[in-house]
């Protein structure tokens, strides 16, 4: 048990912000386009020539150190992407220039930080057969294309109409940026005596969130500490420093509220109610039922007050 500590908070207004809103370059509009004609292309087998970088080849492989085979060192029919830097350094060169049904060896020495400490910094052979080549063909970018992705008729709209996704993203990207700006400030101008009791508890709520979003797809807990050796602790350990800014920010914004005297509306409440519902495909009343009116309003002051400060932030 622990009571909440009364908060001292001193000019939380006009903190300096950096904040700087990145410009799309043509480079980076085409780039994303280009994400888009990949996805919609089609691989053709390759039957005339020999791998090329950028192709994908389908292969056999046996690895070894030492004339020893290691776990994890054995595959069939791979689709492995030439230039994708996927696999060892130097191993996907060395499939270049080979033909289909070609048997060669692929030498390469792990990387001194490879994650497996039994082959870090060692040269393995690779037993490698070529059993297909593919490469991947683009459609061509042009206006029957952008009727085939999109609900444009012109490539020209299209591309305006990516830019503008791309900007109001990087808009986000910016007031996120400040955001975390401002926080980091809030922090550090808090005076109070926080209870560890407070860590802890918010310590726990992140582990609860956490196995909640591994369940959501298709894990849990015991499955996740199984595949990264993690433990409840480790997992703990983990999340400690982010749950106490959390911690740190929520009373801080808690403090500004108060000696603010904001207040929420009956109507500001219902209609964050009704913005959750929607979120989190509920209905209204089912959200009454699981979240308090108290908490939601609480919420909100604290929303406001993050507002408050934003506002009165010298941004540059």
């Amino acid at each position: 048990v622990y009571v909440k500590p009364e908060g001292e908070i001193k000019d939380y207004k006009g903190i300096k912000v950096t904040r700087k809103v990145e410009h799309v370059t043509d480079e980076e509009l085409n780039a994303e386009i280009a994400t888009v004609q990949s996805r919609n292309s089609r691989e053709i087998e390759v039957t005339d020539r020999a791998a090329e970088n950028g192709d994908v080849a389908v292969i056999d492989f046996e690895g070894s150190v030492d004339g020893v085979a290691f776990e994890g060192g054995k595959g069939e029919n791979y689709s492995l992407k030439l230039g994708s830097g996927s696999f060892i350094p130097g191993f996907e060169d060395q499939i270049v220039g080979k033909k289909i049904g070609e048997s060669f060896d692929v030498v390469v020495t792990f990387p001194k930080d490879y994650h497996a400490a039994e082959l870090a910094g060692k040269e393995a052979t690779f037993k490698t057969v070529v059993n297909g080549i593919k490469f991947e063909e683009l459609p061509a970018l042009d206006d029957e294309f952008v009727k085939d992705v999109s609900e444009f008729d012109t490539l020209d709209e299209y591309k305006a109409d990516i830019k503008s996704k791309m900007e109001k993203r990087n808009e986000s990207q910016a007031e996120a940026e400040v955001e975390n700006a401002l926080a980091e400030a809030l922090m550090e101008k808090l005076v109070a005596e926080i209870p560890g009791p407070m860590f802890e508890a918010e310590t726990e709520n992140f582990v609860r969130d956490y196995d909640n979003r591994l369940r959501m797809q298709g894990l849990d807990l015991k499955t996740y500490f199984q595949y990264t050796g993690m433990n409840l602790d480790s997992l703990r350990e983990q999340l400690r420093p982010q749950a106490e800014k959390q911690v740190k920010l929520r009373l801080a914004l808690e403090t500004i509220a108060k000696l603010e005297a904001i207040e929420v509306t009956e109507e500001d409440i219902n209609a964050e109610i009704e913005s959750i519902a929607k979120t989190y495909s509920m209905e209204v009343e089912k959200v009454r039922e699981v979240i308090p009116v108290d908490s939601v309003a609480e919420d909100m002051k604290v929303k406001k007050a993050m507002d408050l400060v934003k506002e009165k932030a010298i941004a540059k």
